[in-house]
């Protein structure tokens, strides 16, 4: 018996068959979906042929009448494609509610191509595919209590959510959590390269930092502590996590990681002017 109570025996359906869509898809299934209740529109045959095997869901290229079925349907398309991909679903799923997990692309724009009111916007990231997903989520006003309830229990297949009230934050929340497992591998990288340097194995190297980012990550969700009161409690004054520290501040690594950030926060709202409606 699933537990997506406000599914019931309706289906869910997919735009794109890519990473995220994946995510979505086998938590579904973890939790008792029924693989044939999960509809998807994937153009690519080798895609179709991967989620046929991987999860015994049928996936058609185009979008047809199957849609009409669909409770939800997930936009998980490329910002470049989202347009085109929606005037062709539109007449199909008008009765629908509609998930968008696509970076960038405004929900006023999804309302117009779409021809509805009832959208949720949101911004995912790549944990989901571990079950350890971090994901925000917008409603329109249209969006109703019930709506909101669907889409909690379906995200919460990948991970955790959050809901912010205004659309605008959803480019913050692009550049903190939807890119920041990159940030976190890009650290991973120069921290293994290093203990390599050092003398350990890649091995020893890579299971070490992976083990510290973890840990440290349970760590400040275990606490009620700021990171910054967890950062000095290691850091003895003349020890060495303190010349690490030095070192990187000495190198304004924390303003140029910032500006990185914001760097991402402004390519967010670019996709949106340079895709949307």
């Amino acid at each position: 018996m699933s537990t997506i109570t406000a599914i019931g025996q309706q289906a869910i359906a997919f735009i794109g068959g890519g990473n995220m869509a994946s995510a979505i898809i086998g938590g579904l299934l973890r939790e008792g979906l029924a693989p044939a209740q999960i509809e998807v529109v994937e153009p690519f045959a080798e895609a179709r042929l991967r989620l046929q095997s991987q999860f015994g869901v049928q996936a058609q290229e185009h979008a047809g009448p199957a849609l009409g079925r669909a409770q939800l349907v997930v936009w998980a398309v490329k910002p470049q494609t989202f347009k085109q991909a929606a005037l062709q679903a539109r007449s199909h799923t008008g009765k629908a509610l509609h998930l968008s997990v696509a970076a960038g692309i405004r929900s006023d724009s999804i309302a117009a191509w779409l021809g509805t009111e009832r959208i949720v916007r949101s911004m995912p990231n790549t944990p989901a595919l571990v079950g350890k997903g971090m994901t925000a989520l917008f409603a329109r006003p249209a969006v109703t209590a019930a709506d909101r309830d669907l889409v909690e229990q379906v995200i919460a297949t990948t991970g955790e959510s959050l809901w912010v009230q205004d659309e605008k934050q959803l480019d913050a929340v692009t550049a903190l959590s939807g890119s920041g497992p990159a940030y976190v591998f890009f650290f991973l990288e120069a921290m293994t390269k290093a203990g390599v340097e050092m003398g350990l194995s890649p091995q020893q190297a890579h299971q070490l930092a992976v083990g510290t980012f973890v840990g440290a990550s349970e760590l400040a969700r275990a606490s009620d502590e700021a990171p910054e009161v967890l950062r000095q409690r290691v850091t003895s004054k003349g020890g060495t996590t303190y010349a690490a520290i030095a070192s990187m501040e000495q190198d304004q690594v924390q303003a140029l990681f910032a500006k990185a950030l914001h760097a991402a926060n402004t390519r967010a709202r670019e996709l949106g002017d340079e895709f949307g409606a």
